[in-house]
C-alpha cells in the first residue's frame, strides 16, 4: 500500500501568560519523574490527559501567541516564524507544544520542531528536525515554476507518463540536510503503484534544479452488517426522514461513500454516500456492494475507538473530526491509502491477485488512519529512513486494532494483510520481515535507500521484539518467531505497553527527520516518561533495538522482569528471519 506524507483548561492560564522560560534545549526532552524508577505501571493514555476539541484549539491558537518567544529562546533567525500545530499536555502538567517553521513567509521542509515545556512554562527541551536557525543566499530563484515543473518530471521515477504544470510547483526552503537551500516542492501526476491517477512530490533545488527528494504522496494499506472479511458486526449508522446512511456520529461524523469505481484522480465523481430505508447492510460477499462499506466502517470504527481509549485521542487529528472514506475506488485496483490534502481514505477492490477481495480489512483500515494520525504528530517524510518509520508506524498500530477489536473472524496477529488472499498469505510479516525476500529485519546503512515499505521491516522488527520477546509461539492461530539480527534472547513488555511507548514516541519526541537511531532515542526518553529511567521496560526496549542491530543494550537494572500483557502463546516451529534482505 501506498502513503503519503503530507489543551485544556488547566494549562491555558499557564500558556496564556505569553511568557517562556528557557531551562534548557536539547535533542529529546529532559527524563521526567512520570514513573518511579523500576515501576511498571505506566500513565493512562500514554501519559496524556484527554482533552476537548475546544481546550485543544484554545491551547493551540495560546501556543501560538507564545511562538514569537519560543522561536527566541530557541535561537531561530529573525526571519523565522513558529506555526502552532498541535499541543499534548500529560497527567503531571508538562506540554509538548508541536510547531512548523516558516522562512519569509515559505514553508520551510524538515524544520518542524517540538517543544517541550514544564508546567509552569519553562521550556525542559526541544527536538528539533533541523538544528539551528535557517539561513539562505536569498529566496528569489533562479527557475521559474514551469522550470522547475519540467525538471521535476525528468527527475520523477515513482511514475510513468509523468506530467505537472507550472501551478504544480511551490517555492519552498528544503532543510531536510544540514545546509537549507531554497527549493521547488512540485507535485507530478501519472501512472504508478496507486493506479492511473498516481501523485508525487519532487524537490528540486532552485537554482540548478537537481533532485533533492522525491516521494509518494498517496499514503497506502447500531445497525448490523455483514462484511467481506469481518463477518456479521454491529455497525454505527444515522436514521435520516428515509432510512438510514452509513454516517457514524459516534465517530467523529465518519461517512462511508460508493466510490461507484470513479477514477482515483476524481474519487468522487460518481461517488454517494450509503443509504437505505433499512438498518441491515451487506451480504458478507462482494455481491452486494455494501458489504466492503461494513468492513470500511467497522475498521474505522475500531480504529477511533483504539486511539481514543488507549491514548486519549480523539481521532486522527484529535479534534474529533472523522475522515470521510471511499469504497470501490477505481477498477482493479489492489491497494488502499490515505491522503491528508483531503483528510480522506480510499480502498480499491482488489484485482485478480488477490481474488477481487477489496482492501478493505481490519488491519489495512486501521493502518490508512494511522498514517494520518502520523501525518497530524511527527509527519515523517515518506523517503529514506524516516518513510520506513512512516509505514511501520502504520504496520505497528494496525496490528494492534485487529488485537483490540478482539473479532473472532480476524483474530490479532503480528503479520499484515493475512485476510487479502494474497499468494504469499499476507503482504508482511513484523516478526519475520525477511520472510517475503524483500524487508529488512536488520538495518544496515543503506536502508535509507530501500523501499520504505521494506525498510519498514525493522521497525516492525523492532516493536514485535519489545512486545513479545524471542522465541517461537502461536499468536492468533499463526506461527511467530522472534529471532534477533545479534542472537540474543530476552522477554518483551507486552504489546500494549510497547505500543504506549511507540505512540509516546511518535506523538512528542519524532520529527519529520527522525530516522532509525534517531526513534530509538525517542522510545527510550518515552519508556523513561511511563515506566521509569532505570525500569526494566525501557531496558528491554534497547534490548529490543540492539537485537534489529540499531545501537547497543542498556545496562541492566535488575529490576525485575515486567509482566507482558497475556496472549496466551504456544510454542510452534517456524522459519527464523534470514537477515537483511
Amino acid at each position: 500500500m501506498n502513503r503519503k506524507n503530507t489543551l485544556a483548561a488547566g494549562v491555558a492560564a499557564a500558556l496564556a501568560l505569553g511568557s517562556v522560560t528557557m531551562l534548557a534545549t536539547q535533542s529529546t526532552a529532559a527524563p521526567r519523574p512520570t514513573a518511579a524508577a523500576g515501576t511498571s505501571v505506566a500513565p493512562p493514555g500514554a501519559g496524556f490527559k484527554a482533552m476537548t476539541a475546544d481546550t485543544r484549539d484554545e491551547a493551540i491558537r495560546t501556543a501560538g501567541r507564545n511562538a514569537a518567544a519560543t522561536a527566541r529562546e530557541l535561537g531561530l533567525g529573525p526571519d523565522e516564524r513558529l506555526v502552532a500545530k498541535d499541543v499534548l499536555i500529560d497527567a503531571d502538567g508538562a506540554r509538548h507544544v508541536r510547531y512548523d517553521r516558516t522562512y519569509r513567509g515559505l514553508p520551510v521542509i524538515g524544520g518542524d520542531l517540538v517543544v517541550h515545556l514544564a508546567e509552569d512554562g519553562t521550556i525542559t527541551g526541544s527536538d528539533l528536525a533541523h538544528q539551528g536557525a535557517i539561513r539562505i543566499a536569498g529566496t528569489t530563484p533562479k527557475l521559474t515554476a514551469a522550470d522547475a515543473s519540467a525538471k521535476a518530471v525528468k527527475h520523477a521515477r515513482h511514475v510513468k507518463k509523468a506530467k505537472a504544470g507550472s501551478k504544480d510547483s511551490t517555492l519552498v526552503v528544503y532543510a531536510v540536510g544540514k545546509i537549507p537551500v531554497l527549493a521547488y516542492r512540485s507535485t507530478v501526476t501519472g501512472e504508478g503503484e496507486t493506479g492511473p491517477a498516481s501523485r508525487q512530490a519532487v524537490i528540486v533545488d532552485a537554482t540548478s534544479g537537481a533532485a533533492l527528494d522525491q516521494y509518494e504522496l498517496h499514503q497506502t494499506v447500531t445497525g448490523t452488517g455483514n462484511g467481506v472479511t469481518v463477518g456479521q458486526v454491529s455497525i454505527e449508522t444515522t436514521q435520516t426522514s428515509s432510512g438510514y446512511t452509513l454516517t457514524d456520529a459516534a465517530h467523529g461524523g465518519t461517512i462511508i461513500y460508493d466510490s461507484y469505481n470513479s477514477p482515483q484522480s476524481n474519487p468522487r465523481q460518481n461517488a454517494r454516500a450509503f443509504s437505505k430505508t433499512t438498518n441491515s447492510w451487506g451480504n458478507g460477499t462482494s455481491s452486494s456492494r455494501e458489504s466492503a462499506a461494513v468492513d470500511a466502517s467497522y475498521g474505522l470504527a475500531k480504529t477511533w475507538d483504539y486511539y481514543k481509549n488507549s491514548f486519549n485521542r480523539s481521532g486522527i487529528r484529535n479534534n474529533g473530526s472523522g475522515a470521510p472514506a471511499y469504497v470501490h475506488v477505481d477498477t482493479g485496483l489492489l491497494n488502499a491509502f490515505y491522503d491528508d490534502n483531503c483528510f480522506c481514505m480510499f480502498f480499491g477492490d482488489g484485482s485478480s491477485q488477490n481474488s477481487n477481495t477489496p482492501v478493505t480489512t481490519l488491519d489495512v483500515a486501521a493502518h490508512e488512519m494511522s498514517h494520518g494520525v502520523t501525518a497530524a504528530t511527527a509527519n515523517l517524510t515518506y523517503s529514506g529512513e524516516s518513510g520506513g518509520l512512516n509505514e511501520a508506524t502504520s504496520d505497528i498500530f494496525g496490528t494492534m486494532v485487529e488485537f483490540y477489536a478482539n473479532n473472532t473472524g480476524d483474530q490479532g496477529d503480528y503479520y499484515i494483510g493475512e485476510k487479502l488472499n494474497m499468494s504469499g498469505g499476507y503482504m508482511r510479516r513484523m516478526d519475520n520481515p525477511a520472510a517475503d525476500g524483500n524487508s529488512l529485519s536488520c538495518w544496515t546503512s543503506s536502508a535509507g535507500s530501500v523501499d520504505v515499505h521494506y525498510s519498514s521491516g525493522i521497525g516492525n522488527h523492532f516493536f514485535y521484539l519489545a512486545a513479545e520477546g524471542t522465541g517461537a509461539k502461536t499468536i492468533g492461530g499463526r506461527s511467530h518467531n522472534g529471532t534477533t539480527c545479534n542472537n540474543d534472547t530476552f522477554s518483551g513488555i507486552g504489546k500494549d505497553k510497547a505500543a504506549a511507548v511507540w505512540y509516546r514516541a511518535l506523538s512528542t519526541y519524532m520529527t519529520s527527520t527522525t530516522n532509525y537511531a534517531g526513534a530509538r532515542t525517542a522510545t527510550l526518553q518515552a519508556a523513561a516518561d511511563l515506566y521509569g529511567t532505570n525500569s526494566q521496560e525501557r531496558y528491554l526496549v534497547s534490548k529490543a533495538w540492539a537485537a534489529v542491530s540499531v545501537g547497543t543494550a542498556l545496562p541492566d537494572p535488575g529490576t525485575g522482569t515486567p509482566t507482558p500483557t497475556p496472549t496466551d502463546p504456544t510454542p510452534s516451529p517456524t522459519t527464523p528471519p534470514s537477515g537483511t534482505r
